[in-house]
């Protein structure tokens, strides 16, 4: 009978509680939650910078946003998000979604909200491996340490920002932001604004400026251009070569002035409250070393949900929350530490000899199907259907090369391997 921490209560953290509190095997869930609401990135606050505790705010959710992918493939597998007109939801949305989830399988009253988690460690002397814990209530101030099993590590990864080093950011003039601290268009209003990433949200938030500003460039590395038409006043160029002043130099050799540096670089992997003896490390943004990118290989007892990234999100946390439920409670056994960082060092140059730098370990996409494969193959559960990342692959393109518009596209599941979009007033199916 298990004794088991979760550390957040975002998705990630809300899926494996989800699961535990049902499993025969575990005796007792401790769900701890920094901020006083569930929701992790999905919580909205105008607030950036630091919270009343001083404590840096967890989301980077800005006002206007709404869902990148589809609903019909951001539910959990045995929950799906409640049928709309709409494909793309608002975060609000969301967030209800997260509540409704939380509600119906009794996770939200087992919550300790405002509780910040200082100190992870192996317990030393144990004849078995246990967890020392030591979390802090915010609202009193009184830290305490408890014992534990299993640790279930789902504290995110769209909060610590990745700041790159560009030559003469530090001198540069006006003003430089993070897509972390982005609430609003109206901060940017008439100025020239350099926008530095084309993912997802760089994508999103250049075209949103693009509006209040004089001018927006969107510098990237992207290998396909997108077909997108954005708005005059939005020009692409190629990366950064170096900030002079108020001058920016690109690959290219071309110059521009700028008012602001925004950057839209994406995350770091943060995990603070782990001790140096919990074996784990980030170097470039890879997490290390774990087996099948989830099981902490020295330790085993502890996982990490949600590390992979462009991936559909909530079904992988599914699957990856049932694969190491399974091994906790006897239904199958992980490899030996051997065989488990045998495995890690094959997938990392396997991933090296298919051209995926380091920065990319945990980089799905096209790898997705195979991974969710893995997972559920080794601990004999429940696939994921095909045409989850069918549509997401599908949805991934046309916000590439329709971003004004991809967002009013409707999709509707027909079967495991089948699905329905309406696109400008035109009914395709797709298996």
């Amino acid at each position: 009978m298990s004794r088991v921490v979760v550390v957040g209560a975002g998705a990630a953290g809300l899926c494996a509680a989800r699961h535990l509190l049902v499993d025969a095997s575990v005796a007792q869930v401790d769900i701890l939650e920094q901020s006083s609401q569930l929701g992790g990135t999905w919580v909205y606050t105008e607030s950036v910078g630091y919270d009343d505790f001083g404590l840096p705010i967890h989301t980077s959710m800005y006002k206007s946003l709404r869902t990148n992918l589809p609903k019909e493939i951001m539910g959990f597998p045995d929950f799906p998000i409640p049928e709309s007109e709409k494909s793309y939801l608002p975060a609000k949305d969301m967030l209800a979604f997260l509540q409704l989830y939380a509600d119906t399988h009794n996770v939200t009253q087992h919550i300790q909200f405002n509780q910040h988690v200082q100190l992870i460690k192996p317990k030393c002397g144990a004849t078995q491996e246990l967890w020392d814990v030591t979390y802090k209530d915010l609202t009193t101030g009184i830290s305490q340490t408890k014992e534990y099993d299993y640790v279930f590590v789902c504290n995110g990864h769209y909060n610590t920002p990745f700041i790159p080093s560009i030559p003469g950011l530090k001198e540069f003039k006006g003003d430089i932001m993070h897509s972390h601290d982005y609430r609003v268009p109206e901060i940017f209003a008439g100025k020239r604004v350099l926008v530095v990433g084309a993912g997802p949200s760089g994508m999103d938030i250049a075209l949103e400026i693009t509006s209040v500003t004089t001018k927006v460039i969107l510098s990237h590395h992207l290998r396909e251009q997108p077909r997108t038409v954005f708005p005059e006043n939005l020009v692409q160029k190629p990366d950064v070569a170096r900030l002079e002043g108020n001058t920016v130099v690109f690959t290219d050799g071309s110059k521009d002035e700028v008012d602001v540096v925004f950057l839209c670089t994406g995350y770091l992997y943060n995990f603070p409250f782990l001790d140096a003896s919990c074996g784990i490390s980030v170097e470039d943004n890879c997490v290390e070393p774990l087996y099948k990118h989830l099981v902490n290989i020295y330790h085993p007892t502890m996982c990490f949900i949600g590390v992979p990234y462009y991936v559909c999100a909530f079904a992988m946390f599914d699957l990856q929350v049932r694969y190491y439920l399974r091994s906790m409670n006897g239904s199958f056994k992980l490899p030996n530490r051997e065989a488990m960082i045998e495995h890690w060092e094959e997938e990392k140059r396997e991933r090296a000899a298919r051209g995926y730098t380091k920065r990319q370990a945990h980089m799905m996409g096209p790898d997705q199907d195979r991974y969710y494969a893995s997972l559920s193959s080794e601990a004999d559960t429940e696939k994921i259907p095909s045409v989850i990342t069918k549509i997401r692959e599908e949805s991934s393109i046309r916000f590439l090369h329709n971003l004004q518009n991809y967002r009013q596209d409707v999709y509707k599941i027909i079967d495991d391997d089948t699905y329905e979009v309406i696109s400008n007033g035109k009914r395709e199916i797709i298996c």
